[in-house]
């Protein structure tokens, strides 16, 4: 439910998320800067917010991250200069990946594999799929009736987003229990040991972390310029850019399940095999589109990264064990949003000085170089036992 209200409200701004920030005067490399700075912070916190949960439990973590992306559409909203928005795009970073930590934590620990990817694909067809394609609708919708796309007509939607946040976290600070998974220890509990420990009992930790480092780029790297791609380029309008994202959420409604499904009896590689390429064809569709109804193809091929990254998580969770899940999320995390950082910089950087086309495909150049082929060497976890954790080399 707070996966699904929360992307509600993001899915309702993001089509005009990078717009906005630009119509506040900022360029497109500054735009970059301000996505890579608020990744990064992210990041840096994550090893500390993952081993704060191994200790106290996700929920109090849960409602900060909550919190915080309040602010950060509070702030969104009272913006009337882009560096105003920088503080709000740090704001909702942190808080996106505080929440999002809690939140797999939580999903990592009380799901078998068997089920994993089912269950987190469950999640996505409610949260991507159906409210998600609710929020570009209605985001469309309001923006139309409030002047278009320009700073008047979008900014009433962080208000507006504002609300429902606010709702997600008196949800969650009333129906969500508080328990936590940790191991008897002889031990106090001490940070920098403890994050050793998660390398010493996971499988190839150390080989993932580039994988999933250069699968989430598109966070940074793409995402918030695809829209601003289509608007300035391909001339699509409110309508055309929500669509796109509804097309998004519409793949993830037909195929998120019984994908999922799909992984959990054949395996997780398999399928992250067909939706890798399928992204990467977004982008290419997304380049070359030569009139805007192409767009909708690209928007509902770039469903497919919302499919392949919960079967991502999967592999992911099923690396370490339970009692070392926060610490081990908040390695990954920090490492994925570094790198993430450092691509989004690259690409506002590449659309000023190279061209806007090549930001889409630097990203494809990079995953098909180096995740695919590391991918290609991991073990399936699928029926991974944990008990019988290798040392990572």
């Amino acid at each position: 439910m707070r996966t699904s209200l929360d992307r509600l409200a993001y899915q309702m701004v993001f089509p005009y998320l990078s717009i906005y920030i630009i119509a506040l005067g900022a360029s497109k490399t500054q735009l970059g800067l301000v996505i890579s700075f608020g990744t990064l912070l992210a990041g840096l916190l994550a090893p500390f917010v993952g081993w704060y949960i191994d200790q106290i439990g996700p929920k109090k973590i849960y409602l900060f991250g909550i919190g915080l992306l309040a602010v950060s559409y509070l702030t969104y909203g009272l913006a009337h200069d882009w560096r105003l928005a920088f503080i709000a795009m740090i704001a909702y970073w942190v808080g996106f990946s505080v929440s999002n930590h809690s939140c797999a934590t939580v999903c990592g620990n009380c799901l078998a594999n068997r089920d994993r990817a089912t269950g987190m694909m469950i999640c996505e067809t409610f949260g991507a799929g159906l409210l998600g394609m609710l929020g570009p609708a209605l985001g469309a919708t309001l923006v139309a009736l409030w002047g278009g796309v320009n700073v008047a007509g979008i900014r009433p939607l962080f208000f507006l987003a504002l609300l429902f946040t606010l709702g997600t976290f008196v949800f969650v600070f009333t129906q969500l229990s508080n328990q936590h998974w940790q191991a008897s220890r002889a031990t106090s509990p001490h940070l920098v040991r403890d994050l050793r420990e998660v390398f010493r009992e996971g499988h190839h930790l150390k080989r993932w972390l580039i994988i999933a480092s250069v699968g989430t780029l598109p966070l940074g790297m793409v995402f918030p310029f695809s829209q601003l791609f289509a608007y300035e380029n391909k001339g699509a309008n409110e309508f055309l850019l929500a669509a796109m994202v509804t097309g998004a959420a519409l793949t993830s409604i037909v195929f998120a399940i019984p994908l999922g499904r799909l992984a959990d009896r054949i395996g997780r590689k398999r399928i992250l095999y067909v939706t890798i390429p399928l992204f990467w064809l977004a982008n290419v569709i997304l380049i070359l589109a030569p009139h805007p109804i192409f767009l909708l193809v690209a928007g509902a091929l770039m469903g497919f990264y919302y499919i392949g990254g919960p079967i991502a998580g999967a592999m992911e969770r099923e690396l370490v064990p339970a009692d070392q899940m926060g610490r081990w999320l908040g390695i990954a995390r920090m490492t994925k949003m570094m790198v993430n950082a450092g691509g989004t910089a690259l690409a506002g950087v590449i659309w000023d000085q190279v061209g806007p086309p090549f930001v889409f495909l630097a990203f494809v150049a990079i995953d098909l170089i180096v995740r695919m082929p590391l991918l290609m060497m991991m073990s399936e976890t699928l029926r991974m036992r944990r008990e019988h954790a290798a040392v990572s080399r």
